[in-house]
Order: structure tokens, then sequence, then C-alpha cells
């Protein structure tokens, strides 16, 4: 995991391709004289996201015949850049100023980086993200060093259609894009065009937010999150699809976007141009669109249905399912020998259906002389469910993989004690503002902590805990493994349920698709901030790309069944994936949201609300916090 930033200022920006009316945002060209936080705010908010190395550069920008022309990267000549920056300003050429902050979590490579890359040509890239496929990448190349080289070779035109000064076979950087399996965002300064590039994956898999300019504050600023300062601070922005009073902070659509000069527009003071541009990938576009052509069953296939088939035989698309989750999972225990430790892949914990496919998966997956990070939060000791169904769990995984050394890490916390920790987390999932929010973030921020206790055996027994005794560990995984994807797509929530009952499967269908289509808004970037800040990757194998493709293309009554009982109907293809892996106690496994099953919903209802009852009553879940 990486951070990134971009801070542009001195320069307008001319917002009316997104926004509905921008002209009041278009004309903020001068910089506020009190800014709400320093580049410095942001540099130390990034580098809890990357600990191996920070780095800055800055280039500015001048005005010369009515076209912006970049003048010298900051830190190729320190003393020449001092004096071009101070002639600019005699001149009155000075346009503004481009920098670039990255923060690096080397996962990959086999020698260590430090962002901002720069190339030959004058190219900028600052990335955060994990090339799975699209592009030729090898287990020894860094993603990040192979898109900067990809990137030079891209034309410089903003058009999909190309214009007559492209070479015949270049492709754009939005088709280039495209192409790419795997959680991004970037930062790219494109030097022949002199155009910014910004953009997140067409899933939101990594976090990305964006300040618009406003009065309170006139930079243009793109961060992986937001340093602390006022969470409620906020502007109003009128979009087209959407009208609300916006946050000084906003998580950016998923999307490619071009930062351009747009030379119709200037006057004295050039404008840079905003615009977003469609991915290019057909099937990119038939994921993103989420269209089922599967999804209420005929009178044929509900007897198919009820047709039983042995667990030993097993069914044709859940072993289809089941081979594209062991893959997924491959493919994210990728990581290079820097900073390499006993137990380099974790698993974010509860033993419910969800972790406990992933743990199953993962030691197929990985070099069985590695040890595997179970994380596990709870607020209520050995009391919570969730701690419960994890000893459970690991119990299930010890016979299963009697060979693998299996450390479940119990992390455990007192509400009441972290007032600090509790402030922190606010900003971290900035803009996100509900106590819903607050409690999962604060659970997901301690579990990718890794703080815990381990149990040692006594005379050899581990599935006996009361002849244990617990010691004090770290785990130092610096991947972490999140089921996240899997209820919104195998129907694991109640509200599926619920709506099944109202509408049927055509309205439970919608209610997965609205789910899908708004998860990186409402789960994705939240959930990557909170565990980024421990220096940690987030890794999601039931977002991968083939997984998303596989499983929309399966009806949908193979994927669930509402009319059964809980435990049985829901996710109904996962559970058989997990009989398949031998994961008989799991597959029945009822699903629990980590904020009830860690139990700090009940200590945030009654530390706020003094009673779960007056929580229900208050509808605490969707109430918005107020910063401390």
């Amino acid at each position: 995991m990486c951070g990134i930033a971009l801070i542009l200022s001195g320069v307008r920006i001319d917002l009316s391709s997104l926004i509905v009316d921008a002209t009041a945002y278009s004309s903020l060209h001068q910089e506020s004289e009190t800014l709400l936080f320093s580049v410095d705010d942001i540099k130390a908010a990034l580098r809890k996201r990357g600990p191996d190395s920070l780095g800055v550069k800055s280039i500015y920008l001048h005005v010369h015949e009515g076209m912006i022309l970049r003048s010298l990267v900051e830190g190729e000549d320190p003393t020449k850049l001092s004096y071009l920056k101070n002639e600019l300003i005699l001149n009155n050429s000075l346009v503004g100023r481009a920098l670039f902050v990255g923060a690096t979590l080397q996962l990959r490579g086999v020698n260590p980086i430090t962002q901002p890359l720069v190339d030959k040509s004058g190219n900028i890239l600052v990335y955060n993200g994990e090339v799975f496929g699209g592009i030729k990448l090898s287990n020894d190349n860094n993603d990040a060093e192979v898109l900067i080289e990809s990137l030079s070779k891209c034309c410089n035109c903003l058009s999909h259609d190309h214009d007559g000064t492209c070479f015949p076979g270049k492709y754009s950087v939005p088709e280039f894009l495209s192409k790419i399996k795997g959680p991004w965002t970037l930062i790219y300064w494109q030097e022949s065009s002199k155009t910014i590039w910004f953009g997140r994956d067409a899933l939101g898999r990594r976090s990305l937010l964006i300040h618009w300019p406003n009065i309170k504050d006139s930079r243009l600023m793109l961060s992986s999150v937001a340093p602390p300062f006022a969470t409620n601070e906020s502007s109003d922005i009128r979009y087209e699809d959407e009208s609300w009073k916006k946050h000084f902070w906003e998580e950016l659509p998923c999307a490619v976007y071009s930062l351009s000069t747009n030379a119709s527009k200037m006057d004295e003071n050039p404008v840079c141009e905003v615009k977003r541009h469609d991915w290019r990938d057909p099937l990119l576009q038939e994921l993103i669109k989420w269209d089922r052509s599967l999804v209420e069953p005929t009178p044929e296939n509900i007897i198919e249905v009820h047709k039983s088939l042995s667990i030993e035989q097993g069914g044709h698309l859940q072993q289809e399912v089941l081979a594209a989750l062991k893959e997924s999972v491959r493919r994210r225990t990728i990581f290079s020998g820097i900073h390499l430790c006993n137990s380099p892949v974790a698993v974010l914990f509860s033993g419910g259906l969800d972790s406990m496919i992933l743990a199953a998966l993962l030691d197929e997956c990985l070099d069985p002389k590695y040890e595997i990070d179970l994380l596990n939060v709870s607020f209520d000791g050995q009391l919570a469910p969730d701690r419960i169904s994890a000893r459970a769990g690991v119990n299930e995984l010890r016979k299963v993989a009697p060979f693998r050394r299996w450390n479940l890490v119990e992390i455990d916390a007192e509400l009441s004690k972290l007032t600090l920790e509790t402030k922190h987390v606010m900003s971290l999932i900035n803009p996100s503002n509900t106590y819903m929010d607050l409690n999962i973030g604060i659970a997901l921020w301690l579990a990718a902590g890794g703080d815990g206790w381990v149990s040692e055996e006594i005379d050899g027994n581990t599935n006996n805990y009361s002849e244990y005794h617990r010691v004090k560990y770290k785990s130092k995984s610096r991947i972490l493994l999140v089921g996240s994807g899997a209820d919104e797509q195998c129907a694991g929530y109640g509200r599926h349920k619920t709506k099944f009952k109202q509408s049927s499967w055509d309205g439970l269908n919608e209610e997965m698709k609205l789910d899908m289509q708004r998860i990186w808004k409402r789960n994705l970037g939240r959930d990557d901030r909170c565990i980024a800040d421990n220096g940690k990757e987030a890794r999601f194998p039931f977002l991968d790309e083939d997984v998303i493709r596989l499983l929309l293309n399966i009806p949908l009554w193979e994927i669930a069944d509402l009319r059964q009982p809980s435990g049985v109907g829901d996710k109904k293809i996962l559970r058989e994936v997990a009989r398949m892996l031998h994961l008989q106690g799991a597959a029945v496994m009822p699903k629990r949201a980590i904020q009830f099953g860690s139990r700090i919903a009940r200590e945030s209802n009654r530390k706020i609300f003094g009673s779960n009852r007056a929580a229900n009553q208050a509808s605490a879940g969707s109430a918005l916090f107020h910063p401390l």
C-alpha cells in the first residue's frame, strides 16, 4: 500500500464538464490567504501508508505565447530552480506549481524504489496499487516502474478517437489504464502534452480523495487520505446527478481524468480544464454495468435446484467458483523478498464463511514454510461472537491443514480507552461520517495493526482453550486479505432478504446491483484508509475482475436462494465452496457484520446513546458523528 498526493496551486480550474454550475469555482485563481493544512500535514498522513520511502517532486508551470510550459522538476538543480522561479515571477509568466508526493510500501520488485518516479522524458508518476493482469509483469518487476515505462509510450491526445498527430498503433492513456486488472490509483504528469492524468480503478479498490478549489482553499488536491483537520469543513457544489452539501474532501468517482490547458479559454490567466474519460475495455464496461441475464428461475430451474448432488461429486458451477477464487488468492500472494517476515500474508478473520474460505485458499497458495496470521478484534474479550467463531474456525483450519502454523491473533480493545485513537480514525474515514462508519473503521484499524495475543499450546493441545497460555504478539504481515465483496455479490446482507420478500428475484437483483455500484463510495475507500494507516495493504480476492465476471454469469438462484433459512440460502454458492474445502462448520455460519461480531456497535451505542434500545430508536447506524 502506498500513499499518493497532488497539490496544484496558482492556476484556474475549469470544472464545467463535471459540475452543473462551475462558474464560481473556475474563477477561483488566487490562492487562499489561510490554508487549512500544509504540505507537511499531507506528507505525515501519507507516510503511515508508505513507511519505506517518501519523496516529493514539484514542477513550476509558466506561459509562453499562450501555451503552458513546464520549467523544471524540483530536485534536479535547487540553485537553478530558485533562480528560474524568481525570473518567472519577475517576468509575470509563472502560472502555478504542481507538487507530487509519494510514500511507498514496497511489495513488488527486487530493488527499493522511491516515488515520485521520473523518467528521462520528464514524465512523473505516483502510483498506489497492484497489477494482477492485463499487462505483462513478472514477479520480479515493480509494477510502478513498468507502468511509467508503458505510459511513456502512450499518445498525447485527449480524445479516444486519436487526432492526426498520433502514430499508428499507439494507445491513449485511458485505453492503457483500462487494460489493468487489479486495484490502483495514480497521478501522472505527461510531459509531451503538459497534461496531468489521474484516476482510480473501475471498482474503487484503492482510496483517492479530491478537493475541488473553493473559497476556503483554492488549491486542487488529490490524496490517498485526508490529513487531520476539522472534518466538518465543507463546500457547496451541485453535480449533474446529485445535489447536497459536499465535504472539503470527497471520494473521487471511479474513472480516468485529465487536467490540461485549454487555450480557447485563456485570457490573462490560463485555465486548466478537467475532463472525465470513459473506460475503453468492453469487458470492464460490463462489470461496471453489472447486468445479470439469468435472474428469475423457471419451474424447470426450480426442479433442478432441488436435485441434490453429493458433496464429494460437487457441482460444476461450484468448482468453477472455487477455481476462480483460488486463482484470485494466488495472485494476491505475490510479494517481494524485501521486508519479508515469517507471516507475509494475513487474513482479517472472524471465523465466518468468507474469512474461512480465504484462509483455506491461502493455505493452498502460500509456501508451507510461512505461518499465517489470522487477525481477530474483540470489544468484549472472549465473549464477542467473532472471538468465539474465530476460535472454532482456527480449530477447523488446523484439522484441514495440520502442517501449517496458524496464529490466531486476538486483539482486545476497550472503546472507553480509545479517545485519541477514535479521533484519529475519524480523520481516516473522512469523508464518511456516520457512527456505523466510525465503528467499522475503528475495528478495521485495530485489526490491521495486528497488536494482540496468541495462545501457545500446553502439552501439544491446540484445540482445548482451557489448556493454553497467551503471549503478546505483533503481526508483521504487510498484506491483509479481506472478504469485501462477498456479501454484495452473493446476497449476504439482511436487506437482501428484505428486498427479496418485497420484490422477489428482480428486487433482489436490483438491490445487489446497487450495492456493487456504490461499494467504492460506501465501503472500499474507507476500509482502505483504515487498513493502510498501519502500513498494510488490503487485498480483496472476492473483487477480482475474473471472480466478479464469473459470479455475474451464474444464474441468481444458484448464487443464493433466500426462500431458505439464514445460514443456508444466503451466499448459497459460497457455502457449497466451503464444503468442497472441507469447512463443514464454516459452511453453516450466519452472516455477522464486524461492528456486531466484535461488539463495538454495542459499546458505542451505550457510550453515545446510553443503551442499545435508545440507539435503535435514534437510528444510530446512520446517525452523523461530530468531531471530537
